[in-house]
């Protein structure tokens, strides 16, 4: 009997039952999930189940190829109801973006308001710029920035706000205040 053999691990028996089935398998996962890649994938995993957990198989309740058909149906149908919820996952996730709060004109307000922002940093004390771009840009702590520089902790937070009052007069003058948007 090719269960037993099967269940002893011997290659030939799930080859064997893999020829005899194989098609019949292939059928009903095409025919429930159209596409043949996703058949194929099916047929594969059932043959892999049978393969690595023989045991299931009861032969009181039935034959081989029907237990290998309702794994097939059983399987087919669970993707088919994952691809169908993630597709709908999708379309939610996509048409919540869509909806959202999308504003054209904030984001070219943005875009405008970082390249004024670069542009005024440039024109910064190269002190000042490299400390406010350590820690505003990156994310290093005061400490972290004057450990960096090799200066004391005061001097940097001195440096960081002057040079942040000077941005931020740079921004009004160009128009740019968080006052605006």
């Amino acid at each position: 009997m090719l269960a037993m053999a099967i269940a002893r691990y011997e290659h030939g028996a799930l080859a064997e039952t893999y020829k005899r089935h194989a098609g019949a398998v292939y059928s009903l996962a095409h025919r429930l999930l159209i596409e043949q890649s996703l058949a194929e994938d099916v047929v594969q995993e059932v043959f892999l189940r049978l393969w690595n957990d023989p045991t299931r198989f009861d032969p009181g309740r039935g034959t081989m190829r029907s237990y290998l058909l309702t794994q097939t149906h059983g399987r087919s149908v669970d993707l088919l109801r994952s691809n169908t919820a993630r597709r709908a996952r999708e379309q939610r996730q996509a048409s919540a973006t869509a909806e959202s709060d999308y504003d054209l004109e904030l984001e070219v307000w943005d875009l405008a308001t970082s390249d004024q922002v670069r542009r005024s940093l440039e024109v910064l004390p190269a002190s000042e710029r490299r400390a406010i771009n350590l820690a505003y840009f990156g994310g290093y702590t005061y400490r972290e920035v004057a450990a960096l520089l090799g200066e004391a902790e005061g001097t940097v937070k001195t440096r960081i706000r002057a040079g942040l009052r000077r941005l931020r007069s740079a921004l009004s003058d160009a128009g740019l205040t968080t006052e605006d948007h």
